[in-house]
């Protein structure tokens, strides 16, 4: 999904990029009320690097094609809908001036569909699911595959769009809306899977550090005469804690470590859907040379590194440790701010 330069032209990209910054502004003012812990900056700098770790473990779709995670209903969900944008944006942000991939002119295109979109899709499909639903761990993970699954079709109606405002080649919007969607929807299973599996394994160690989760409850069991039995408490307990922070952040960061520096390397060698559909339709006619493609890790590789399994290896261990620093340093900046003025 990530859109290269020359697909959209640069009136176009110019506005996108008016309302990426105005998401961000947005996002910045809301995510200081999200990040209200001390702690809570470490660990939306861990879920930005676990995006980047999983955007690199592209996998098979059908005909020749793969996806990959786009984040941001995972990131919504665990951190919170402004911080979440803040979270993809970093992503692209460091794969775009590093990593070469995305556009740096079409940057606001790629915040506005990658990260916007798909931040508002999703949590506003989590919440109308969770209002309908009660309030249990099975409830959280359910709604979240969900919110993951329509967000990717979202973001492909967005992209289809922008491309009808401002595309540079001349290709059928109905074609281009046929292929971005359907390809789209299956890759969605795929960012729906993870994003539950994720949501859930962490939902199930500490539901209180899950912004989605936030007001989890569940009821006190009692044992009367050898049987366990609900209390009659109008009040239900608070979901206990089962690991400490500093666990879940370590654990996160080798997982992130892990998944971009070896699992990588196995990751499908298709091109994503976006990349196919554009091929196929003729939509990168008019694709332009990346600004950093001579970037010594332009294409998810260490430059003069000839092995390519310790090339890709290091590329992402690299981007890992790039994006936790850069993340957590604007979060910790971001609830820094928000700090401020109690300290006056």
């Amino acid at each position: 999904m990530h859109v290269p330069d020359g697909f959209i032209d640069a009136p176009t990209s110019a506005v996108t990029g008016v309302v990426a910054a105005g998401a961000l502004a947005v996002s910045l003012r809301g995510a200081r009320r999200e990040l209200g812990e001390e702690r809570a900056a470490p660990l939306a700098g861990l879920v930005a690097a676990f995006i980047f770790a999983v955007q690199m473990l592209n996998f098979p779709v059908a005909a020749g094609t793969s996806g990959h995670l786009l984040g941001g209903a995972l990131a919504a969900i665990l951190v919170g809908p402004y911080t979440a944008v803040l979270c993809v944006s970093v992503v692209l942000l460091m794969q775009g001036v590093l990593f070469a991939d995305g556009g740096l002119t079409a940057l606001g295109v790629n915040i506005t569909d990658m990260a916007l979109t798909t931040t508002v899709v999703s949590y506003a499909v989590f919440r109308g699911l969770l209002a309908l639903l009660p309030r249990t761990r099975r409830s959280v993970t359910g709604a979240s595959f969900v919110a993951a699954l329509v967000s990717v079709p979202a973001a492909a109606v967005v992209f289809t769009l922008i491309y009808a405002i401002g595309g540079t080649t001349n290709v059928s919007l109905g074609k281009v809306a046929t292929a971005m969607i359907g390809v789209h929807v299956l890759i969605g299973i795929g960012e729906a899977v993870i994003t539950a599996l994720t949501v859930g394994a962490v939902v199930a160690v500490r539901p209180d550090l899950v912004y989605g989760a936030r007001g989890l409850r569940q009821r006190l069991r009692l044992r009367v005469n050898g049987e366990l039995v609900d209390a009659p408490s109008a009040t239900p307990a608070p979901v206990a804690a089962r690991t400490s922070r500093r666990t879940l952040w370590i654990t996160g960061l080798v997982t992130s470590l892990v998944l971009a520096g070896f699992v990588s390397f196995y990751a499908s060698a298709n091109p994503d859907g976006l990349e196919k559909v554009a091929h196929d339709q003729g939509i990168d006619e008019k694709a332009e040379r990346h600004a950093s493609a001579d970037s010594p890790l332009a294409d998810y590789g260490v430059k003069d590194v000839s092995d390519a399994r310790l090339s890709g290896g290091l590329a992402g261990v690299i981007g890992v440790g790039v994006t936790v620093v850069a993340g957590s340093a604007v979060f910790w900046a971001v609830r820094r701010r928000r700090a401020m003025p109690a300290e006056v």
